[in-house]
């Protein structure tokens, strides 16, 4: 609950900041050019993240790939010596 009233008075601060009217400090202008100089930094962040998640699903597709081979082995040696049993 104090977490939601404490959202609520944050967003209603900052449309009253935005606001065009000679009674508002009407940071619009300030707030774009922090956008602008932000948007940089998000983009090498999110960058970044989605490089990382890259190379960890490489990873995990080779390591899938070492586990079916393993599997297929396995079977066909499993396979093999329940034939050689049944002479």
């Amino acid at each position: 609950m104090v977490a939601l009233l404490i959202g609520l008075v944050l967003v209603v601060f900052a449309v009253y900041t935005l606001l065009p009217v000679p009674w508002a400090p009407g940071w619009w202008d300030e707030m774009l050019e922090f956008l602008k100089g932000g948007i940089p930094i998000v983009a090498v962040l999110i960058g970044l993240v989605s490089f990382f998640v890259g190379i960890a699903d490489i990873k995990d597709k080779i390591e899938a790939r070492k586990e079916e081979e393993e599997e297929r082995l396995e079977a066909e040696r499993s396979a093999g010596q329940e034939g050689g049993k049944a002479d």
